[in-house]
């Protein structure tokens, strides 16, 4: 009985031995692999490309952070540039140029107080210096100025990549999933020669056809002639309203029949049984998507409207960051994705948001009415995507305001948009713009 004991005494050190034999083993294994000796899990994101690209463009610092403001007086056909750029320049001589909206003060300010987080580091770290600003951001209540500061820096830190490794970001990014970018055009108050989508959507839509472009969005709840959310702040809409809202989209189909696609942007200004109203009154339409009815504040009305109406739901521009969107998608709450690359945490997160979305099998379509570099930005990330679906454009913006500060603004072909080839985001800049004021350079910090 002695001998049976100790016998058994003896297994279980021997197999006590194995167990913490395999956990040092375990362990080793994954010190190694967090530093660096197994590439597989050196980066939780950043693709083959984009390592080896970091690895072989060497270690640089960022030595100067620049932000760039625009002449708040410039207008053209009524829109004025509101962006703030970032520029981050290095000891190679290399300089990544990011973005963000609307203002400026508010971002000089933010990118002051990121700064010293900046200075010195390696740009090509992108995960890691995304991490410890977000970090630094995140402590307190996050979001604003620093969050739209935050993905500003971390475009220009892809811009850097590109340039350094002498591709362009979609080819960092994985390469091309797509060929080319089907694009829809916006309207939201900006004009095409002089045209309103109220005032003449016939002419409009026979504009847009020309250019081989089939599908529009509309803004009919919030803007011009019947504008009930004017009328009742978005708490309350009228059956006459409801039909009267509908005009532009019957004389749209009237005119193109089923050649043009129709979105509607609610603006994020109405509540869920308005939301209810106006999405059945659309459904016989035929509707591209729904997107922004009511602020994303409240998901689970998201998940109720989205499991309601047969029309597509489409959220959201204003959230930011991978970690709003999983719930979004865990609540089922959305149909179409969408992001804005300028806003969400920059290119990084924007991949990451759209690879969660695929797991889902929902596909994604970029907000890009913003600034030239969210366009680019937003195009390279968009090519490198398994479930891209449509992105929207502005012709105003990519025909009359971007060309004043660049010199190759992509613009759509037959309906299509393909990124640029040149390194990182292919900005070719007008140095005119610079020098009559119409751009002006703030150094913020430096070594």
């Amino acid at each position: 009985m002695e001998s049976s004991y100790r016998e058994r005494v003896c297994n279980l050190t021997f197999e006590r031995g194995k167990m913490q034999q395999q956990g040092n083993t375990r362990r080793r294994f994954l010190q190694a692999a967090a530093g660096g000796g197994l590439g597989l899990f050196a980066s939780p994101f950043l693709t083959p490309q984009a390592r080896a690209a970091a690895e072989n463009a060497g270690p640089m610092r960022i030595t100067k952070i620049e932000a760039v403001r625009f002449r708040s007086d410039l207008r053209m056909q009524g829109v004025s540039p509101n962006w703030t750029w970032v520029r981050l320049h290095t000891d190679t001589g290399l300089v990544g140029t990011g973005e963000s909206y609307p203002g400026y003060d508010a971002h000089a300010g933010a990118l002051k107080e990121l700064s010293r987080f900046l200075l010195g580091k390696d740009p090509t770290k992108i995960e890691r210096l995304w991490q410890d600003l977000f970090y630094q951001i995140s402590y307190r209540p996050w979001g604003g100025a620093e969050t739209r500061m935050l993905t500003a820096i971390n475009i220009a830190q892809w811009d850097l990549l590109g340039k350094a490794a002498g591709l362009p970001i979609y080819k960092l990014l994985g390469g091309k999933s797509q060929e080319k970018l089907l694009v829809y055009n916006t309207m939201n108050g900006w004009a095409i020669n002089g045209m309103m989508e109220y005032e003449a959507p016939e002419k409009i839509t026979e504009f847009l056809l020309g250019r081989g472009i089939k599908a529009i969005k509309i803004y009919p709840y919030d803007r011009g002639p019947v504008n009930a959310f004017a009328r009742h702040g978005g708490t309350f809409i009228t059956q006459a309203e409801l039909k009267q809202s509908l005009d532009i989209v019957k004389r749209i189909r009237k005119t193109a029949g089923d050649e043009m696609e129709i979105a509607l942007d609610l603006s994020s200004k109405w509540n869920l049984p308005c939301t209810l109203q106006i999405a059945k009154s659309l459904e016989p339409y035929g509707i591209l998507y729904l997107e922004d009815p009511m602020l994303p504040d409240n998901l689970e009305a998201y998940a109720r409207l989205a499991a309601e109406t047969s029309i597509p739901v489409c959220i959201s521009e204003r959230l930011a960051t991978r970690f709003r969107f999983r719930e979004m998608f865990e609540l089922r709450a959305v149909d179409v994705v969408m992001y804005d690359v300028t806003w969400c945490g920059g290119i990084s997160e924007a991949k990451k948001i759209s690879d969660m979305a695929d797991t889902y099998k929902i596909p994604t379509s970029p907000h890009t009415g913003g600034g030239p570099i969210l366009w680019y930005a937003s195009i390279h990330t968009a090519s490198s995507l398994n479930n891209f679906y449509i992105m929207e454009s502005v012709y105003h913006l990519y025909n009359d305001l971007y060309p004043h500060f660049l010199r190759n603004v992509p613009r759509p072909v037959d309906g299509y948009v393909t990124a640029p080839e040149a390194p990182g985001l292919g900005l070719e800049l007008r140095e005119e713009a610079f020098k009559n004021g119409d751009a002006v350079i703030e150094t913020i910090a430096a070594l």
